[in-house]
């Protein structure tokens, strides 16, 4: 009876820790298989990719899909540039106030905190494509593409990696509670949708229109778009330089991804502000860095050496 108790005792304070950690990701959960799926945990996840049914009911308008390419091509920015080559990467310099303004867009595209994500991709690229790379897809299409996103082990932020960026209060918090700021937008794209519908019912929206389309299929497309670059940009493509992963250059991917999709570029230098080497990579993260760099808004841009461009290809 005690051992039965011990083990009931031990699951509900599993289900409070997946319920409490929805607000707060630095709670810790003890016990289980943490390379499991955390269905409890990542049920806002799911409720998110549900959500999108509701198309059906509150049909589409031509602001909807604006609004929603809007959301997607201004947070595709913010995880390219900032998420990725600031955080990750630091290529680049700027302002502690455009800094946490960018933290917070990233944050908004439900793909977790700054910091975590930096911790996590620093970790990739240490460990690209081996046993300890969380999604490598030589251990799976599914897992590599999502399911490493939803597993126990996968929540925590690895502090140690991100010395650099912990001593942000700020970031710290907002990789805290990093469900504030989707709640947020959730709420602000309702809000304006619920105005337009009354003051300007000529544009054929609604709070709910916009909350569906602007959120959370801007949303779904975002993410999953987002997460080729680890389940197909390891793949599919052409190999320029010898890395010691499986990374490819894959021009569509370039295209929907704003630039990361000449992840074999990014991987043989992952240094650079730009990853499309070439004149004819097309790398619309870099564009918009260079026009952040004239207006000042950001600083020290770091190029792609003449020794890489010179890179042997495999």
């Amino acid at each position: 009876m005690s051992t039965f108790r011990a083990a009931a005792i031990n699951r509900s304070q599993r289900l409070i820790g997946s319920l409490r950690r929805w607000i707060d990701t630095s709670v810790a959960v003890e016990g289980g298989d943490n390379a499991r799926v955390d269905w409890l945990r990542t049920a806002p996840f799911v409720g998110i990719h549900l959500a999108c049914l509701a198309v059906f009911w509150v049909g589409v308008s031509g602001t909807a899909l604006a609004v929603a390419a809007a959301m997607y091509a201004v947070r595709m920015f913010a995880i390219t540039a900032f998420y990725h080559r600031y955080f990750a990467h630091r290529t680049f310099r700027t302002s502690r106030t455009l800094q946490f303004l960018f933290a917070c867009l990233g944050a908004s595209c439900v793909q977790r905190g700054p910091l975590w994500w930096a911790a996590h991709h620093r970790r990739h690229h240490l460990h690209a494509d081996t046993p300890a790379d969380p999604h490598s897809p030589r251990y799976g299409f599914l897992r590599s593409h999502m399911l490493w996103f939803l597993t126990s082990e996968a929540f925590a932020t690895d502090w140690k990696r991100i010395p650099d960026l912990a001593r942000y209060p700020e970031l710290r918090w907002l990789d805290r509670y990093d469900i504030v700021v989707p709640i947020a937008l959730a709420a602000l794209l309702y809000g304006c949708g619920s105005l337009l519908a009354r003051f300007a019912p000529t544009l054929g929206t609604s709070g709910g229109q916009l909350l569906t389309w602007g959120f959370f299929v801007s949303t779904v497309v975002l993410f999953h778009v987002t997460v080729t670059i680890n389940s197909l940009a390891h793949r599919f493509g052409t190999r320029r330089f010898a890395t010691r992963d499986d990374s490819r250059n894959n021009a569509w991917l370039a295209l929907l991804t704003f630039g990361e999709g000449w992840h074999n570029n990014h991987h043989y230098f992952p240094g650079s502000a730009r990853q499309g080497f070439r004149w004819w990579e097309v790398d619309l993260t870099y564009y918009g860095l260079r026009l952040m760099s004239l207006c000042g808004l950001v600083q020290g841009l770091k190029p792609v050496p003449a020794r890489v461009l010179e890179g042997r290809r495999r």
